[in-house]
């Protein structure tokens, strides 16, 4: 399944948020950022930028009596 991000402005504070749609279908948001950002491509820059920190530092291994 894929994943829709979409960035939005807020009415209210002129900022702009991300709604992240899962599966990419669906109508209502799985999640959203709070309105923070001052245009829509820096709130997709920061979540892409976001993703890659993730994707690059796995969360460490769980000790052996943990398992």
């Amino acid at each position: 399944m894929l994943l829709r991000i979409e960035p939005f402005e807020d009415p209210q504070s002129g900022r702009y948020a991300i709604a992240i749609y899962y599966p990419a279908e669906a109508e209502r948001p799985l999640v959203t950022t709070a309105a923070r950002y001052k245009s829509a491509a820096a709130a997709e820059q920061d979540l892409i930028a976001t993703l890659a920190v993730a994707a690059n530092n796995p969360p460490p291994a769980e000790p052996p009596n943990r398992r």
